[in-house]
């Protein structure tokens, strides 16, 4: 390949020629190919790490509401085994019964889902609630609000590393950057706004400076190959437990988590009546 300075620079007192009025650079074309290449990682990059946070956070949601009557169906479960196999005595359901009272966990563990929501006779009113089709406080929403992810996406655009050139400026951006996830994950928008009035009084990065031909197609390789990794990392968030249940209600995943909480609502009945009817029998 030739690079642009061999291009202009010939032989001592020879005559170079210059391009006609008008006519682009020749690394004109892959200067705006590399331009192109980075605002489009750059947008990328939002896009996984904000649904990366809408995981996060849905997950946590699934754990606070969803966790209890969880451990209600296992107890539930592993109190029908026993109750069967104290019925038939078979070696079998003895086994099953075991193996599923093994899986049951501790009685701290289920209280430490609730984050202290006991009242002081030591009851859990938000499990009896969800258990008794009664009104449940609801878990503390974390998501970020939607001027939060606009402070971000801002905020994200303009610091982002990669449109730094020399190591000392990526470094700062990518200390700044990581200050803005952390607010971000957290949902605190007074923060964002701080972080937005600092990097506006900061230094004002200098414009992207013509690159040589082999600095741009080395450039437009290293983009390539952070679009791959980042598309492994979409993927397995898109194909994680959490990830696929979120995909089934995007706008609107409170209600999906009352559907699933309905339908464990509706199993934990048909759990606890069956073990109703074995201990009658028995």
């Amino acid at each position: 390949m030739t690079t642009p300075d061999a291009e202009q620079g010939g032989a001592a007192g020879e005559t170079r020629a210059a391009p006609q009025d008008g006519a682009p650079r020749p690394e004109e074309r892959l200067e705006r190919a590399v331009r192109a290449a980075e605002q489009a990682l750059i947008e990328y990059e939002i896009a996984v790490e904000t649904f990366r946070v809408e995981i996060e956070n849905f997950s946590r949601l699934h754990h606070q509401k969803l966790g209890p009557m969880y451990a209600r169906l296992e107890e539930l479960d592993a109190q029908i085994a026993e109750a069967k196999a104290a019925r038939t005595g078979d070696p079998e359901d003895l086994r099953k019964a075991q193996e599923l009272r093994a899986r049951v966990l501790p009685m701290p563990s289920v209280e430490e889902l609730f984050h202290g929501w006991m009242d002081g006779d030591g009851l859990f009113p938000e499990a009896a609630a969800m258990l008794t089709d009664q009104p449940v406080r609801p878990p503390q929403r974390v998501r970020p609000s939607e001027e939060a992810r606009r402070l971000y996406r801002d905020l994200a655009r303009k610091a982002h590393p990669d449109l730094a050139q020399e190591d000392g400026e990526r470094k700062r951006r990518e200390e700044f950057l990581t200050r803005v996830n952390s607010a971000y994950a957290r949902g605190d928008e007074a923060l964002l706004r701080e972080l937005s009035e600092e990097w506006a009084a900061g230094p004002v990065p200098e414009e992207r400076r013509p690159s040589r031909g082999e600095e741009l197609y080395a450039r437009l390789e290293w983009l390539a190959q952070r679009k791959e990794l980042l598309t492994v990392v979409a993927r397995e968030l898109e194909e994680s437990a959490i990830g696929s249940m979120l995909k089934l209600a995007p706008d609107d995943p409170d209600r999906l988590l009352d559907e699933i909480a309905e339908q464990l609502l509706a199993e934990v009945a048909g759990r606890e009546a069956e073990l109703a009817e074995l201990i009658g029998q028995g």
